[in-house]
């Protein structure tokens, strides 16, 4: 079939690219650019929904008529554990057939997908989510149990179609569908009181798991209310309380603070939090081929060189989910030989904040740290003390946070700051050195309403 009108819609990255490459062959582009920009190219062969953000959602229902009406009212494939395990006999499978023939991807090229009581639990949500399958929308069809149980009792299937009808509410026109309808056999009432205590004891997993981009809907309702707000919900597009991508880059005194606010402004705008330092024990311990190159510098001690850190963070910045919802990053650059390493790499933030911080207060947050080996507790001989003596007594400093190691930080900082705020001269400037929450608003503050430039709080 021909392609939807919507096909059009490109992201905005590869747009770019486009526009600056000029491809001969803008299709074979376009597709190398989604291998280099997703994990060893599988997106192409997991779901093909980038190509429409309108419609293009894994839509999760628990109810099989309107998983079925949306299908047809968006011209999508519905995909249930049916028409998986009787994939045979359905059109579907002699559409992607088709397809495979034609060599496009999955045989649904054109089409967004549709999964119907699935996931049923917590370990298959995961599973989902391992796969590289995340839904834009999740409907949730609620009623109170007496009204299911009797609604089960008029359900009739079309063995054929696997349409599902009723008695009483929907029965078809056709009177050749009327006369193949079947009543399902696990429809007593003792089996759907069953599988209502099943869901009900499992929902609340998957609940939290999908809750950002969860509806629920009360199905108690005539039948074509409950589509209309089923169709308004997943027509909508979700929006980010940021007003554009975030990209923000954290500069700051060890000690400063930026891990907390990095991780305060990823819950709050749905950003990735990446900490450099944390992304390079993280591809040595996945044992990733750049991660094998770094190992032995993090081994010996000695600082990763900038070449191998810029490709581990490209890498990662280009991740869709960075490209996406943005990121917030500290720990890189350290010197304006690394900034210009960013710039080049077209890797710009958006937003850059600086944290200044009295060294005395800096001291006094690192030297009195203590890590507890048995449980891995941080606590602090001021701020947060060991609740008991048997505790206190087995704590232990981390090397780093002796005063004169901090010293030697904190002078290789200082050594490259200034140059640094000359080369981000649109920075803002944040005083450390008082309540997090207070340092939060104004950092919130500068990604929602930018201040003047040099202002410092």
């Amino acid at each position: 079939p021909n392609p939807p009108s919507n096909l059009c819609k490109i992201p905005p990255t590869m747009l770019e690219e486009l526009l600056i490459h000029k491809p001969d062959d803008p299709i074979e582009f376009m597709i190398n650019h989604l291998k280099e920009n997703n994990d060893d190219g599988d997106l192409l062969k997991k779901n093909c929904f980038i190509f429409f953000p309108n419609i293009s959602t894994c839509i999760f229902f628990f109810s099989s008529p309107q998983a079925m009406w949306l299908c047809k009212h968006f011209n999508a494939i519905r995909v249930s554990q049916e028409t998986l395990l009787f994939k045979e006999v359905l059109m579907q499978t002699e559409e992607a057939k088709a397809y495979k023939e034609r060599n496009q991807v999955t045989g649904i090229m054109w089409h967004s997908h549709d999964f119907h009581c699935f996931p049923e639990n917590q370990e298959q949500a995961w599973m989902l989510q391992s796969s590289g399958i995340f839904p834009r929308h999740v409907v949730m069809l609620y009623a109170p149990d007496t009204v299911l149980i009797e609604r089960s009792g008029g359900k009739r299937l079309d063995p054929v179609t696997q349409e599902v009808f009723h008695t009483t509410f929907d029965w078809p026109s056709d009177p050749l569908v009327q006369q193949r309808l079947v009543k399902p056999e696990d429809l007593s009432e003792q089996e759907v009181s069953k599988k209502l205590l099943e869901y009900h004891r499992n929902f609340p997993e998957i609940f939290h798991i999908y809750q950002k981009v969860l509806k629920s809907i009360n199905a108690d309702q005539p039948s074509v209310d409950v589509l209309s707000q089923v169709l308004a919900f997943v027509q909508s597009r979700h929006r980010s309380p940021a007003p554009f991508t975030p990209r923000v880059l954290f500069f700051g005194p060890p000690g400063s603070g930026k891990s907390l606010q990095a991780a305060l402004i990823a819950q709050k705008y749905d950003v990735v939090n990446i900490c450099c330092g944390q992304l390079l024990k993280e591809a040595v311990a996945d044992n990733t081929k750049l991660g094998e190159l770094v190992k032995p510098y993090i081994d010996s001690g000695c600082p990763v060189p900038d070449n191998l850190v810029l490709r581990l963070l490209t890498e990662r910045l280009s991740a869709l989910d960075c490209l996406t919802n943005g990121w917030v990053l500290s720990g890189f650059p350290r010197d304006v030989g690394q900034g210009e390493q960013l710039h080049k790499a077209q890797i710009n933030p958006n937003r850059v904040f600086f944290f200044n911080l009295p060294q005395e207060s800096i001291m006094e947050r690192l030297s009195q740290r203590r890590t507890d080996p048995v449980t891995g507790e941080r606590y602090h001989t001021t701020f947060r003390p060991a609740p008991t003596p048997e505790i206190q007594a087995r704590l232990r400093q981390n090397p780093k946070d002796e005063e004169e190691n901090i010293k030697k930080r904190l002078d290789i900082y200082y050594s490259n700051v200034k140059a640094l705020e000359d080369f981000y001269e649109e920075a803002f400037y944040v005083n450390a050195d008082q309540d997090p929450y207070v340092i939060f608003e104004f950092i919130e503050s500068c990604i929602i309403k930018p201040l003047p430039c040099k202002n410092v709080f």
